[in-house]
């Protein structure tokens, strides 16, 4: 899909386009490159300040979708950038690193499956390695597609979500923490689905409420022991590979239409709040959860 201008004042019910009209569901992982209909990630849109110059950011699940959109800003934003992913998503990867390195900043690529805790803590000691220290740290990967209920949903599934999106978390933060210096932010990619979930998505919903609490939890003693920042982002029906991922075909034809907008967001309206939450005018913001949920209630 061409991309759209961010400067000019316009509707943001048609700024961007409504549900999907071609929509496939893929197997998971599902990529960036086999959508017929691909989101905006700021790859043309996005015009970075230099408001993280000189930072260095870590992010999961930066190959498409939120993640990719964040890293893309980041770069443009001054950041030198490293990307985590699965090994099948290198194709999308690749284009991401190429988004980095175009706006001057170095691109680290450290694919892997984080559901493992000695992956994780060797994704952050290579990070930190590679890019010579470590100023944002964002838990952005995660599992989603969906299930018929609790009698339908097998202990392999809700394992393998609690592993990715909940244990990954801990372990990746456990990792990380030790080598930030004050003045340094975690940022989180929690959902609406934590706050409302839907039925066919209830264990992944349950990961996301983790999510927030997480979050919130860690908030007051990162910042009184070590002078750091977390907080998490808050998305409603964004148009991601996620959506796709062992999805529903008629779901995702009705993605964002019961929102004011009648529409899913794209990422890069993400981009700028993951931005905000890791520069320093943020300096006094922890533990908050920022919605984006194009106008839906139930985020705190």
């Amino acid at each position: 899909m061409p991309s759209t201008d961010l400067i000019t004042l316009q509707d943001p019910r048609s700024q961007f386009p409504g549900p999907p009209k071609s929509a496939e569901v893929q197997d998971a992982p599902a990529t960036q490159q086999a959508m017929s209909e691909k989101p905006d990630c700021g790859e043309q849109s996005y015009k970075g300040s230099g408001r993280l110059k000189g930072r260095k950011a870590l992010l999961t699940g930066a190959d498409s979708g939120i993640g990719r959109a964040a890293a893309i800003a980041f770069a443009r934003e001054g950041a030198d950038v490293a990307i985590n992913y699965l090994p099948a998503e290198q194709a999308d990867a690749e284009e991401v690193a190429k988004y980095i390195q175009e706006a001057g900043g170095k691109a680290v690529l450290l694919p892997g499956d984080i559901s493992h805790e000695g992956f994780c803590q060797r994704l952050v000691a290579d990070a930190i390695e590679q890019l010579g220290g470590l100023d944002i740290l964002v838990n952005n990967a995660g599992k989603m597609g969906k299930t018929q209920g609790i009698l339908d949903t097998s202990t392999e599934r809700f394992d393998s979500l609690m592993k990715t999106n909940v244990y990954a978390l801990f372990w990746i933060t456990k990792a990380a923490v030790p080598h930030m210096k004050p003045g340094a932010s975690i940022i989180n990619t929690t959902s609406i689905q934590g706050y409302d979930p839907t039925p066919t998505i209830f264990d992944y919903a349950m990961t996301k409420a983790a999510i927030a609490n997480f979050t919130k939890g860690l908030s007051t003693p990162l910042m009184e022991e070590y002078g750091i920042r977390i907080n998490a982002i808050a998305p409603g029906p964004i148009w991601t590979p996620l959506q796709e991922a062992d999805g529903s075909e008629d779901k995702l034809k009705k993605l964002g239409a019961s929102t004011p907008f009648k529409r899913p967001g794209q990422p890069v309206e993400l981009a700028s709040a993951y931005v905000l939450l890791a520069s320093q005018e943020s300096s006094y913001t922890t533990g908050e959860i920022y919605g984006i949920t194009g106008g839906m209630t139930g985020v705190a």
